[in-house]
């Protein structure tokens, strides 16, 4: 990767880093699915407007939306209101170690459902290491009886899985001749449509005791406008830069972004088992990347 994609690259770990912490303080006076709501709400105003004024206009005949509700739904509505409603329960910095197991689900995940991405020996030592991470991480709160940490560890398990699906079934909009902006646009427009009527029967914000504050509503706008409609943009073009493996990597950088975010400015503290069990996840993701493993060989 040249310096222009891994600037790219930085930038989209400190987006997708800043919306765990965005998504924090705006559930601090909002209920989970209203800033899911307002999240894909907003970012869909954003790449419309976008697309509209570049004559690429996402309501017209041809559109797939069966295929763009599926993917809303995978990528969008699922994974978002499980990890907003795990963030209830648990930090943001561990919320974002837990997402980082998404690569391993995608490993699975593409195992069973694709021909062209079968699991080898590497793959299943990353799961190994991975997993066992996932263990450290989730099992103390299930021994001790923790179980609303225990649940909020599992919800931002689950967000994992449903990306992994997502990724998965994603593969489809090349060959379908749909253009990253209009999949990114298309997205986040149903599952702004789809979780409107959820959100109004089982969050009824009109119930709330006061108005969101200024801090709220500055944090739902970075969530929307930064953490998603230009997070999807620079998702996207890394993509075509330089390919699925290299976009792994943000992965990695998301809990050092999230991680210093949480404690200077929310006062959250992890546990040293929360570092290992990262590592862990960590060294089963480079498994994935593979380049640490193929420069030891070509050093010997």
């Amino acid at each position: 990767m040249n310096l222009r994609v891994w600037i790219w690259l930085l930038s989209l770990s400190v987006l997708w880093g800043g919306s765990f912490f965005f998504a924090k303080v705006a559930i601090g006076e909002l209920r989970p699915l209203t800033v899911v709501f307002a999240r894909v709400a907003l970012a869909a105003l954003a790449l419309d407007l976008v697309l509209s004024l570049t004559r690429r206009s996402l309501f017209r005949r041809d559109t797939p939306w069966p295929t763009l509700i599926v993917m809303g739904i995978l990528n969008n509505l699922i994974p978002f209101s499980l990890i907003f409603w795990g963030q209830t329960e648990i930090a943001s910095g561990l919320a974002t170690i837990l997402n980082a197991t998404t690569p391993l689900f995608t490993l699975v995940v593409a195992h069973l459902l694709t021909r062209d991405e079968r699991m080898n020996r590497a793959k299943v030592t990353a799961l190994l290491a991975g997993f066992a991470g996932v263990t450290l991480l989730v099992g103390p709160n299930f021994l001790l009886g923790d179980r609303a940490g225990f649940w909020g560890q599992i919800a931002c398990l689950g967000a994992a899985l449903s990306y992994a699906f997502a990724g998965v079934y994603g593969r489809r909009f090349q060959a379908m001749g749909i253009s990253p902006m209009q999949a990114a646009a298309g997205q986040v427009t149903v599952s702004a449509v789809l979780i409107l009527p959820i959100m109004l029967i089982v969050d009824r914000p009109w119930t709330l005791a006061a108005a969101p504050s200024v801090t709220v509503w500055a944090a739902l706008a970075g969530l929307a406008l930064l953490s998603t409609a230009l997070a999807y943009v620079l998702y996207f073009r890394i993509l075509a830069a330089a390919g699925a493996t290299n976009l792994l990597l943000v992965t990695f950088l998301i809990p050092v972004i999230a991680i210093p975010l949480g404690a200077m400015v929310l006062g959250e503290r992890l546990e040293l088992r929360h570092f290992v069990g990262m590592a862990l996840i960590g060294l089963g993701l480079a498994a994935i990347d593979g380049r640490i493993a193929a420069r030891l060989r070509a050093a010997k």
